[in-house]
């Protein structure tokens, strides 16, 4: 690529760019809060061939960079307010490639309202990598943060969990029976994950929340243990989409991959039991749907009932980098 830095910048982010990003001539942003509203930053950094396939288009990677962040301010139940960008680029990027990658960024930073407003552009051997760190605000005292869940809570999670990591395995070559809706189905909640920024009134119902990228057993375990607490989760309770009911059906081991994979990007909300209706009308209202799966108790620790109601183990909680 024979642009230079500030070429590259001018042509393909500075379009993108919101007020505070100072027309991405400058070397800060410039970000100011709405009267009465706290910050929350979030950031998350994304690896060719960990967290996408380096042939996947650039504009479902640019997708799904900026929606793993805003999943996590939808946890908070926060409003966007911009991102910053860091790109490391191989020498095989093309400015094909990087047009397509603006594209899908600026599509979607319109679509949530959370404009770009500065951040790197570097090269690399390689490989691909980017990291974005996101803004949000909300109004002081009303996020939930993982460590104010209470005994008694229901738990509840949004969408549908387990789609993601068996759209993963798909990806890796297993070659379950379905048919090519449900193959269609698994392989798109992979690569782009549902933000669910709707979410905030219900969660102002919410004694903690977190998204859940790590796998929903996994994540669940982190919850209780930053608050002190045990809890309890049925995973006949859980919502399997068809898709993944059918592989699950099908190969009853899947149930693993599907309760302890990641990147589901889904909110994981503790919330007491006097306002669960409330919580549940909120995010009907959002047309968001939640399930209730489990409940926060006293102790330490996390049992999980299987789909047959028998307690259920499994070799590894969630998925790690390490």
């Amino acid at each position: 690529m024979s642009l230079s830095e500030d070429e590259l910048i001018a042509r393909y982010f500075a379009p993108l760019a919101g007020a505070a990003g100072l027309a991405l001539k400058d070397d800060v942003a410039r970000l100011t809060p709405p009267p009465g509203r706290d910050l929350v930053l979030t950031v998350d950094a994304l690896v060719a061939g960990v967290h996408f396939f380096a042939h996947d288009p650039p504009e479902r990677i640019a997708a799904k960079g900026l929606r793993v962040n805003l999943s996590d301010l939808a946890a908070k139940g926060a409003t966007p307010l911009g991102f910053l960008l860091a790109l490391a680029m191989p020498p095989d990027v093309s400015p094909a490639w990087l047009e397509a990658f603006a594209r899908g960024l600026g599509a979607d930073a319109r679509t949530y309202g959370c404009p770009l407003i500065g951040g790197d552009t570097v090269k690399t051997p390689g490989p691909l990598t980017l990291s974005i760190t996101a803004f949000g605000s909300i109004a002081p005292g009303r996020m939930p943060v993982r460590t104010q869940a209470r005994p008694g809570d229901l738990l509840y999670v949004s969408g549908t969990v387990g789609d993601a990591a068996l759209g993963l395995a798909l990806r890796r070559g297993a070659t379950p029976t379905l048919s090519e809706p449900y193959r269609a189905h698994l392989l798109d909640r992979y690569l782009l994950p549902q933000p669910r920024l709707g979410l905030a009134a219900a969660l102002r119902h919410a004694h903690a929340a977190m998204d859940v990228s790590d796998g929903l057993v996994g994540d669940l375990a982190k919850l209780l243990r930053a608050s002190g607490v045990g809890g309890e989760l049925d995973l006949r309770a859980a919502p399997f989409s068809d898709a993944a009911r059918a592989w699950i059906a099908a190969e009853p081991d899947a149930i693993e991959i599907a309760a302890t994979g990641g990147d589901d990007y889904e909110v994981l909300a503790a919330v007491p039991p006097d306002a669960a209706l409330g919580f549940e009308a909120a995010a009907a209202q959002a047309r968001i749907p939640v399930q209730a799966v489990g409940r926060v108790r006293e102790g330490e620790g996390l049992n999980v009932l299987g789909l047959d109601g028998a307690p259920a183990r499994f070799a590894r909680g969630a998925y790690s980098h390490f």
